[in-house]
């Protein structure tokens, strides 16, 4: 698929374009629903989205950052990034020992999907509007 194309569709083009390419609801080569099975858990994008923002960071910073996520969930979704090939674990054997958290390239390519979050917030709900105070003629 051209990239470039599906950036610019209509939303009644990409309608027609998801109902083409998968007419099964139930189809699990769906890209959009491969994709969101890959973000699916409560932590995942709130630790891919900080590790966007530096080059590494240690276990402790990335969970201060995220701020509310146990060691135990920040352990298992690490591991569970890393499985899925966005995030690379590097262990350091010196005194003391430390790991450090990096994105994968396929992780560092997430940066669109940000951006394209940024902007669709920006849009929507506007710096000092909180979710629900939008007025009746914005939506």
């Amino acid at each position: 698929m051209d990239t470039a194309k599906l950036e610019n569709l209509t939303f009644e083009e990409y309608r027609e374009l998801v109902v083409a390419l998968n007419p099964d609801p139930e189809d699990a080569n769906c890209p959009v629903k491969r994709a969101l099975g890959l973000f699916s858990g409560k932590w995942n994008l709130k630790v891919l989205y900080e590790l966007t923002k530096e080059d590494s960071l240690r276990f402790g910073s990335l969970q201060k950052r995220i701020g509310g996520i146990t060691n135990a969930m920040l352990s298992s979704t690490l591991k569970d990034l890393e499985e899925k090939g966005f995030v690379i674990r590097r262990q350091f054997n010196e005194i003391p020992p430390h790991v450090e958290y990096s994105l994968s390239e396929a992780g560092k390519d997430l940066y669109t999907v940000f951006i394209a979050v940024a902007s669709w917030s920006a849009k929507h709900f506007p710096m000092g509007e909180r979710q629900g105070e939008r007025s009746a003629d914005k939506n």
